[in-house]
């Protein structure tokens, strides 16, 4: 029961953490807000939030191995599967900010230019769409657990 609630513990942790470094990349990535400041502070942000996936996906894959209810319980269950397709997708749509980030801060670094007005739009919606998905595997987990 102790390393099922740890377990458990660990895995809120690591959603709460990358649901605020999400959230605070979408709050800074404002073509109004855009400065040398707010380009390098994306770039850590975006770290903290893949680091964050990582720690998500590893505390659920150990839940599945070592959790109480078994592996053979989570891979029989619909809502599971849902919510691991929601997962890589939201971890597919992450990787176009992430890389733009990074070319904003290249570009930043070779010849102080901040990036388009456009450029950053187009990435704020592609966090956005990420920032929607993450409480729909939220409340899949909710239905999951009571038996759906």
């Amino acid at each position: 029961m102790t390393l099922e609630a740890v377990l458990a513990a660990l895995h809120i942790v690591a959603i709460l953490t990358l649901v605020v470094f999400l959230t605070s990349e979408v709050a800074l990535c404002r073509a109004e807000w855009m400065n040398a400041a707010v380009v390098q502070r994306l770039v850590r942000l975006d770290l903290i939030y893949g680091i964050s996936a990582v720690v998500l996906l590893l505390t659920g894959l150990a839940r599945l191995v070592w959790g109480a209810k078994g592996m053979g319980w989570y891979v029989g269950q619909p809502l599971f599967h849902l919510k691991i397709t929601l997962f890589v997708l939201v971890a597919l749509m992450s990787i176009k900010p992430s890389l733009e980030f990074r070319r904003w801060r290249k570009a930043l670094q070779a010849d102080g230019s901040l990036p388009p007005e456009a450029a950053v739009r187009s990435t704020r919606r592609w966090l956005m769409w990420q920032s929607h998905l993450i409480p729909v595997m939220a409340v899949i987990a909710v239905f999951w657990a009571r038996g759906w």
